[in-house]
């Protein structure tokens, strides 16, 4: 039996990590999406229990406590979190959990689980970002708080094991399903145990 995967992934906003999660879930039968939570407000179209878990401040301070996050971390002004138990069931049953977090978020998932696979989302350039935040239709200051924020979350690609640039969306969706097929068939995810058979 192999072990399950933890593949993350991380871009600024507007750089295109949930459309790819998406289409990414819709090609791979082996892959489960871990729903964060946040306490911003919803965007037109998105629904409780599937973009996001929308909880107040109160709710969520109330999780912190009772020390239901994996990782948790304010940003933008806003907290966001991913549950726990959904991820840690996901993979004891050695099956593959994606999930969008921010890069504070990450570094907190690597610290523990080791070895959760690191990707980091690019835009193709900095006026393809503005265009793409302008159309989401955000409040002003918000548009100009995430393109502030965006050059520290760029300068923390570094950090990560795969870099994929979403200028093409369809090749990036493609790459990275590539690189959750080859980490997946890692030696260091398969039980020992399975290999007797081959090698009696």
């Amino acid at each position: 039996m192999r072990k399950g995967a933890l593949i993350i992934i991380s871009a600024p906003s507007g750089a295109g990590k949930t459309t790819i999660c998406r289409k990414l879930l819709a090609r791979r039968e082996d892959l489960h999406y871990s729903v964060s939570c946040t306490t911003r407000s919803p965007r037109p179209g998105e629904r409780n229990g599937k973009a996001y878990f929308f909880l107040t401040r109160e709710e969520f301070k109330r999780k912190i406590i009772r020390n239901e996050f994996l990782e948790w971390a304010m940003v933008h002004d806003e907290y966001y979190g991913t549950p726990r138990h959904f991820v840690d069931e996901i993979v004891k049953k050695g099956e593959n959990v994606i999930m969008a977090i921010d890069v504070q978020g990450a570094m907190s998932v690597r610290r523990k689980y080791p070895a959760s696979i690191l990707v980091f989302v690019l835009p193709p350039s900095l006026d393809a970002l503005k265009s793409r935040l302008a159309a989401r239709r955000d409040p002003q200051d918000s548009v100009a708080k995430r393109l502030a924020n965006s050059r520290g979350e760029l300068a923390a690609a570094k950090d990560y094991d795969y870099v994929v640039v979403n200028e093409d969306l369809e090749k990036a969706v493609g790459q990275i399903s590539s690189i959750l097929t080859a980490e997946t068939l890692r030696t260091s995810r398969l039980d020992p145990s399975y290999l007797l058979p081959a090698l009696a």
